[in-house]
């Protein structure tokens, strides 16, 4: 009979606890693969400095770089939980299920997530917006950047801001400014890892307030994807994309040394511009409404009696009054006399996009 020595017993001592942390560590795994969940908060903005039109569809690389502000008090939660029992994606939005194409949107973009990390398994993701959809305010924005934040993170991946911004931007164009924090400019860049959003001026640089004029809450017939496709065709976009370095370079000025009137001037100057292409492209586009005008041209009009504030737009019909904040209060009581308008909505300026 062979008696084992003590090196042969701590041996298998050894081994025996080498197979119990193994199993206790697949064990855990198995628990931590059943459901990955991660969920996140960003904020919609309003852009000065416009993006229309793309160089390239696929990437979202756009013409020109564009420069915006995030927008505090409205905001896009989403939470991502990664399934094994699903068998494809699926999709909620305030509580109600979306399928056709939002819901397709979505899952090529949990592809590139897919593609990007270790995490092969299909995907819920709930999102909830506290301000109305498709009608000019940058739903789309910080949509896909609360989506890029939470499912990267729920597929176990850890972004730098600079890496989300530029995973956001293939979702939504604009997504990628609602990334990084308070100000924010797109740069254009010729391929996917030049074209992403930095910061200029953080939330508490300027005291802006932007009082956004809801002419109206119906989802717009015409998307922002599908109108970016066409911009080419407007005899006007060549001339606006050839000129947006020197009015970036103006609004970029105007932000950082906090002139109104510099920031006023440019961003209307901008937003017409924009507005201009989309009206003379193929379809042509018309988002503004009769009230949209009569606000802007109300909103010039008071400016130069020396009320300092500006109208801006998006894709939409719905009117973006920019103002310091020490007049915001005394601004809101003159647009809440405005026949027809249906709401106003203030903001200030937010932060950057966060995992909750």
């Amino acid at each position: 009979m062979v008696f084992p020595t003590f090196e042969m017993l701590i041996a298998v001592k050894e081994h025996s606890a080498q197979v119990h942390g193994k199993l206790k560590e697949n064990q855990q795994n198995e628990v931590s693969m059943a459901v990955r969940t991660a969920a996140a908060i960003a904020h919609p903005n309003i852009a000065f400095i416009k993006y229309w039109g793309n160089k390239d569809d696929l990437l979202r690389l756009p013409m020109n770089g564009s420069i915006s502000m995030n927008l505090g008090t409205l905001y896009t939660k989403t939470v991502v939980s990664f399934r094994d029992e699903l068998h494809c994606d699926t999709l909620k939005i305030n509580d109600k299920e979306i399928n056709g194409e939002a819901l397709t949107r979505v899952a090529k973009f949990l592809d590139i997530i897919r593609s990007m990390s270790a995490e092969p398994r299909f995907a819920t993701v709930e999102s909830v917006n506290n301000f109305p959809i498709g009608a000019g305010i940058a739903s789309s924005a910080s949509a896909f950047a609360a989506l890029a934040l939470a499912g990267s993170a729920a597929a176990g991946m850890e972004l730098s801001e600079a890496e989300c911004s530029r995973l956001a931007r293939r979702g939504s164009g604009s997504a990628c400014r609602s990334v990084p924090g308070g100000y924010s400019e797109w740069l254009a860049g010729d391929d996917d890892q030049s074209s992403l959003s930095i910061s200029i001026a953080a939330e508490d640089y300027w005291d802006l307030i932007d009082l956004i004029v809801v002419v109206s809450e119906s989802h717009k017939k015409v998307g922002s994807t599908a109108g970016h496709r066409m911009a080419v065709t407007s005899p006007y976009q060549q001339m606006r994309v050839e000129s947006a370095p020197e009015r970036l370079l103006e609004c970029r000025n105007a932000i950082l040394q906090r002139d109104f009137n510099r920031l006023a001037e440019v961003s209307e100057k901008d937003s017409t511009m924009m507005h201009a292409v989309m009206m003379t492209q193929n379809p042509p586009l018309f988002y503004w409404e009769p009230l949209s005008l009569d606000i802007i041209k109300t909103i010039m009009d008071w400016r130069k009696d020396g009320f300092p504030c500006f109208a801006t737009l998006d894709a939409g019909p719905n009117v973006h009054i920019i103002c310091p904040a020490s007049v915001s209060a005394a601004l809101q009581q003159r647009l809440d006399k405005i026949p027809g308008v249906k709401e106003i909505i203030r903001s200030n300026i937010g932060g950057a996009a966060v995992l909750v």
